[in-house]
C-alpha cells in the first residue's frame, strides 16, 4: 500500500508562504479544484474526491490524528463518474462531511506541497513526502522536518486531523 509522511498547518500569511515555497519549488504545477465527500467507515477514512471535470477518485486512508508529521497509508481508485459513484455510496453509507477546496500544487523532489483554500476554514498548507515501497518512514520524516523549517511553519500552526474534522469543530484552531 502506498504511504507518505504528511504534515498539515494553518496558514496566516499566504503570500509569504507562497514566496518561500516558490523559492524551493519554482512555479506551481497546477491549481486543482476538489470536492471531497467523506463517508463513515469502520477503519480509517473513506472519501470520494470530485475534480469537477467529470473525473474523480475514491480514496481509503489511515493516518493518526496528531499534530506534526504522520505516516499515511492509502489506496486510490480513479472514476470517470464521481457523481454516479457518490449516489451509489450515499445509498448505503453515512456521510461524515464534505470539504470543498482549491489546491495549488508545488513539487519539491518527491514531496508534494499543497497550499489549500478551504471553504469555511481559510488557508492551509499540506506537505506529503511520498515514500518508496518498503521505505522506512524515518527518511521521509527527516525530509518533512527540513521542509517545515525551510517554510517557517510554526508548531502552533500544525493540525492534528483532516479538514473534515476542522470543519466539524467549526473552524480553524
Amino acid at each position: 500500500m502506498p504511504a507518505n509522511i504528511e504534515i498539515k498547518a494553518q496558514v496566516h500569511d499566504r503570500p509569504a508562504l507562497e514566496a518561500r515555497v516558490q523559492t524551493l519549488a519554482g512555479d506551481a504545477v497546477a491549481v486543482i479544484e476538489q470536492d471531497d465527500c467523506f463517508f463513515e467507515c469502520a477503519q480509517g477514512r473513506l472519501k470520494l474526491r470530485d475534480f469537477g471535470n467529470g473525473q474523480g477518485e475514491l480514496i481509503a486512508y489511515e493516518r493518526p490524528d496528531q499534530p506534526g508529521p504522520a505516516t499515511s497509508s492509502y489506496t486510490r481508485t480513479a472514476t470517470a463518474d464521481p457523481a454516479g459513484l457518490r449516489d451509489v455510496l450515499l445509498r448505503s453509507l453515512v456521510t461524515a462531511g464534505r470539504v470543498v477546496k482549491s489546491r495549488t500544487l508545488y513539487i519539491v523532489g518527491r514531496t508534494r506541497i499543497h497550499i489549500d483554500q478551504v471553504d469555511g476554514l481559510g488557508a492551509y498548507m499540506e506537505l506529503e513526502v511520498v515514500l518508496e515501497p518498503g521505505e522506512a518512514p524515518a527518511a521521509g520524516l527527516a525530509e518533512a522536518q527540513q521542509l517545515v523549517a525551510a517554510l517557517e511553519i510554526h508548531a502552533a500552526d500544525l493540525c492534528d486531523g483532516a479538514y473534515v474534522d476542522l470543519l466539524a469543530t467549526s473552524g480553524p484552531r
